[in-house]
């Protein structure tokens, strides 16, 4: 069997996404979410990255409050920064004992900050009647731990949490969601490299251990040089990620491996994101060779 039969067993899309109607909570992206807004009533675009990277993506202003993206009907977005959100609700207390509580919960748990702006926008979601929330950043490893802490047993420090009004029961009742196949999926995106590869291990390694279902993978930025190219750079970076890329397929033949290509320019605004977001789901047709 060849390289390129072997690669067909598993979809090489994000098409098995759109599929799973049951389907939440998605780590995927943007663009995954424009593709979903295709098919689901209500889609609710999450970034958690203080860069403000959807703003500058879509070309739009986006806030803390979910806003109907231009052009769309049924996909609305939010940026929450979570740096801001232990400061925010203490400054919403104005309390000098909640205060100095919360200070030593920020000092005692690294990625609380975090968790507290997680619980904060789930309880927000919760409210509103989406038919799946996408998170374009993923939750970063202390936020998960953090999370996971909560969920199990009784911390240390469970007098402090406790003063924290609903924190550790949405916390937990998402979690729960978040451990759910049928409810909850990672996709992980990388490139086709020694370090990208190791960390893409490392971070479904993490969704693991945290029971979160990851059966999908982007890989970005592969080139398809021209036939009769002779191009020596390009020859020998294809070389390169085409070896990696097989150690992706070795690593995950259970996996839906989507390979996107390096494009030329940048991917902002909403008709070259709905464009670009058509190859998470139809795959790229330039044969890797």
């Amino acid at each position: 069997m060849s390289d390129d039969e072997s690669y067909e067993e598993m979809e090489p899309s994000l098409k098995n996404i759109i599929d799973q109607t049951s389907l939440k909570w998605i780590f995927v992206g943007g663009k995954g979410a424009v593709q979903l807004s295709y098919h689901r009533e209500s889609v609710l675009l999450i970034s958690t990255d203080p860069a403000h990277n959807l703003s500058d993506a879509f070309g739009q202003k986006f806030s803390k409050t979910p806003t109907l993206v231009n052009g769309f009907t049924n996909l609305s977005a939010m940026e929450i920064d979570p740096t801001s959100s232990l400061q925010d609700l203490m400054d919403e207390k104005n309390d000098g004992a909640s205060n100095e509580i919360l200070g030593e919960i920020a000092h005692a748990i690294p990625g609380i900050d975090e968790a507290m702006s997680f619980s904060e926008v789930m309880k927000l979601v919760k409210s509103m009647d989406y038919s799946c929330i996408v998170f374009d950043t993923a939750p970063t490893a202390p936020m998960l731990s953090s999370m996971s802490g909560l969920m199990g047993g009784a911390p240390p420090t469970e007098d402090m949490f406790q003063k924290l009004e609903g924190m550790r029961e949405t916390i937990q009742e998402v979690n729960k969601q978040f451990q759910d196949p049928s409810k909850t999926t990672f996709v992980c995106v990388c490139i086709s490299e020694f370090l990208s590869l190791y960390e893409t291990e490392r971070m479904i390694q993490e969704l693991n251990s945290f029971h979160i279902d990851t059966h999908n993978i982007i890989v970005n930025q592969l080139l398809f040089p021209k036939e009769g190219s002779n191009c020596e750079q390009c020859l020998v970076r294809t070389k390169m990620q085409r070896k990696y890329l097989d150690q992706i397929h070795d690593l995950y033949e259970d996996f839906n491996v989507c390979k996107l290509p390096l494009l030329t320019s940048e991917v902002r605004g909403v008709e070259a994101i709905k464009k670009f977001s058509k190859m998470l789901v139809e795959p790229y047709s330039a044969e890797y060779k």
